[in-house]
């Protein structure tokens, strides 16, 4: 119990300061997060579906994040021209620039770890590698090495 209630605490903690620091760009990390997808698939267009499944978030959290972003002017609605039943969320310039921004400001305080220093964050980073593949985010013949910078996407799509 004490480290389930550790872990949520500590969530709860870095995402209020990751928040904080995006509040001037009219984000916050779960629409960060949003928006570095598009900034980095290769078109800057994803289904919305396909959001959803990566971020591990319902639908219906997708869509009201795309709204804010939309409403922000860093992302478009377009219907795909391939089926036109799907929505597809475009980053634009706008949203290209403040995603740039985002992340030199988030990696400019760290992420909000602080205290922790690097040798921390790739202690907890390591310790919870078994939990999260026990989940299935990825297989831990997969699992990055603790602190190579990696982001990978495992076989289910999910980005570590």
């Amino acid at each position: 119990m004490a480290a389930v209630t550790s872990i949520m605490r500590a969530q709860q903690i870095v995402m209020s300061r990751l928040n904080e620091l995006l509040e001037p760009l009219e984000l916050t990390f779960p629409r960060y997060e949003a928006l570095m997808l598009l900034f980095y698939s290769r078109a800057g267009q994803l289904p919305l579906g396909k959001i959803s499944d990566r971020l591990q978030v319902h639908r219906a959290s997708v869509t009201n994040v795309v709204d804010k972003l939309v409403g922000s002017g860093y992302v478009e609605r377009v219907r795909d021209g391939r089926d036109r039943r799907a929505v597809l969320a475009l980053i634009t310039a706008e949203g290209r620039l403040v995603a740039r921004r985002a992340s030199e400001l988030l990696n400019g305080a760290d992420f909000g770890m602080a205290p922790l220093d690097a040798a921390a964050c790739e202690n907890l980073y390591a310790s919870l590698t078994p939990l999260r593949a026990g989940a299935g985010d990825y297989e831990l013949a997969d699992a990055p090495a603790a602190g190579d910078g990696q982001q990978r996407v495992s076989s289910r799509g999910v980005a570590r």
